[in-house]
C-alpha cells in the first residue's frame, strides 16, 4: 500500500471590518485611567490604592510593534465604562459568533482550493478560547458547512493552529481522512484585560483556516508538508484562569487573573531561545539548512521576539521579505497569527521555495511546520 502524503491545499482568512488604531485605544484607556484616579483620589492620597498610569502610542509601538487591530465589537471596546466586546446573545438555533467567523475563513480556503465542502472529511477548531465547552465549535462549523464526518475542538493557546495542522496531517497519513479543515477563530479581545496598561493593546480578532489534504487530490498549487514538530514546556508566565469551575470560588469571579495575564519579560527571555533552537534542530533533522530558508512565517505576538528568533535561525538580521509582519495591522491574534502571515505572504514564492510556519505561546507551546511550494 502506497504512503498517503498530506499537503496544505489552501488557506483562508476572515478579517473583521472594524479597526481600532493605537490613537483610539490610548484615548479610551487614558480616559478610563483619569476617571479611575478621580474616583479613588482619597484612597490614592492615603496610599491605599495605587494610581494608574496613562498609556501612549509611542509606548505601545515600542513595546510591541502594533499600530492597529481588527475587532468584532469596536464601540463597546473603546467605551471607558465597558472596555469589552458586546453583542446580543444568540439563540441556540442561530450560528454562534465564533462559528460564524470560522465558517467564513473555511469557505475562503475551500474556494481557493476549488474544493466543495462535501469533499471534506473532518473539521478541527483549533484556537485559544472556545465560546463554550460543548457542543464543540468544530461540530457546529462542520454542520454549517454541510460536511459529513467528524469534528472536535483543540486548545493549545497560540500554538493551536500548528498543532492542528500536525493532527490533520496525521489523520491523513493514517487513512482516517483525505481532507481536513483546521479552523482558528480568535476573538482575543474577549479574553484581554483592556484596563491593564501592559496588555490593553496586544490583541485583535480574526479567523483563519488551513485545508490539509492528501497530495493526490490536492490542487496543483499546493504546499508540500516536509515535516511537523510540536513542543510543550509548562509555564505560568502566560495564563488565563477563566473556566467553568470559577463558580466553586465565587469570591474571585471577575478578578484580573480570569483574563489574559503574562510576565512579558520572562516570556521573552525564555521563549525566544526555545523556539529558535526548535526551528534550527527541526530543519537540520529534515536535512535542511536553516540559514537558507526562503521565508519564516512566525507567530505574531511581538516584533522584538520575531526579530531575534529570525536572526538566530537565519544567521543574520531578517528583512521583511524573509520574515514578514502582519502584527502591525492585525495585532496579536493568537493561534491565527502565523497563518495570517503565511496566507498574505506566500503567493510570491516560486516552486521549490522552502519556509517554516511557526507558532509559540502559552503553555509554553510551540509548533513548526516546514513547507515547500509544489512544482
Amino acid at each position: 500500500m502506497s504512503e498517503i502524503i498530506p499537503v496544505i491545499s489552501a488557506t483562508g482568512l476572515y478579517t473583521p471590518p472594524e479597526i481600532v488604531t493605537n490613537e483610539e485605544l490610548v484615548e479610551s484607556f487614558n480616559t478610563y485611567v483619569e476617571r479611575f484616579n478621580q474616583r479613588h483620589a482619597a484612597e490614592i492620597e492615603a496610599g491605599e490604592v495605587a494610581a494608574l498610569a496613562p498609556s501612549s502610542v509611542e509606548f505601545i509601538e515600542k513595546a510591541s510593534g502594533i499600530k492597529a487591530r481588527h475587532v468584532m465589537s469596536k464601540a463597546p471596546l473603546l467605551d471607558p465604562e465597558i472596555m469589552t466586546p458586546r453583542w446580543a446573545e444568540r439563540p441556540d438555533e442561530e450560528l454562534s459568533v465564533l462559528a460564524e467567523m470560522g465558517v467564513k475563513a473555511a469557505r475562503d480556503a475551500l474556494e481557493r482550493a476549488g474544493r466543495d465542502a462535501a469533499d471534506v472529511d473532518a473539521v478541527l477548531c483549533a484556537c485559544s478560547n472556545m465560546q463554550r465547552p460543548y457542543p464543540a465549535m468544530a461540530i457546529e462549523i462542520q454542520h454549517a458547512l454541510g460536511i459529513e464526518g467528524f469534528g472536535f475542538d483543540m486548545n493549545v493557546a497560540c500554538s493551536s493552529a500548528t498543532f492542528g495542522i500536525q493532527t490533520a496531517a496525521d489523520f491523513i497519513r493514517a487513512g482516517h481522512a483525505r481532507s481536513v479543515l483546521v479552523v482558528s477563530p480568535e476573538i482575543c479581545t474577549g479574553h484581554n484585560n483592556m484596563r491593564n496598561r501592559d496588555s490593553h493593546f496586544i490583541f485583535g480578532d480574526v479567523a483563519t483556516a488551513v485545508l490539509v489534504e492528501a497530495k493526490d487530490i490536492a490542487p496543483a498549487q499546493h504546499w508540500d508538508i516536509l515535516g511537523t514538530r510540536l513542543k510543550t514546556v509548562f509555564s505560568n508566565n502566560i495564563r488565563n484562569n477563566f473556566g467553568f469551575l470559577n463558580c466553586a470560588t465565587p469570591e474571585t469571579i471577575g478578578t484580573p487573573d480570569k483574563l489574559f495575564v503574562q510576565e512579558g519579560r520572562k516570556v521573552f527571555k525564555e521563549v525566544v531561545p526555545m523556539v529558535a533552537a526548535m526551528i534550527v534542530d527541526h530543519a537540520e533533522t529534515l536535512g535542511l539548512d536553516p540559514t537558507a530558508l526562503r521565508r519564516l512565517w512566525l507567530h505574531q505576538a511581538n516584533q522584538g521576539m520575531n526579530r531575534l528568533i529570525a536572526q538566530r535561525v537565519l544567521g543574520h538580521e531578517a528583512n521583511e521579505d524573509e520574515s514578514p509582519t502582519v502584527l502591525d495591522t492585525y495585532g496579536n491574534t493568537s493561534s491565527a497569527g502565523s497563518i495570517i502571515a503565511f496566507h498574505l505572504n506566500s503567493q510570491d514564492l516560486a516552486a521549490g521555495d522552502t519556509g517554516v510556519i511557526c507558532s509559540f505561546g502559552a503553555g509554553y507551546s510551540a509548533g513548526s511546520v516546514f513547507v515547500r511550494k509544489a512544482a
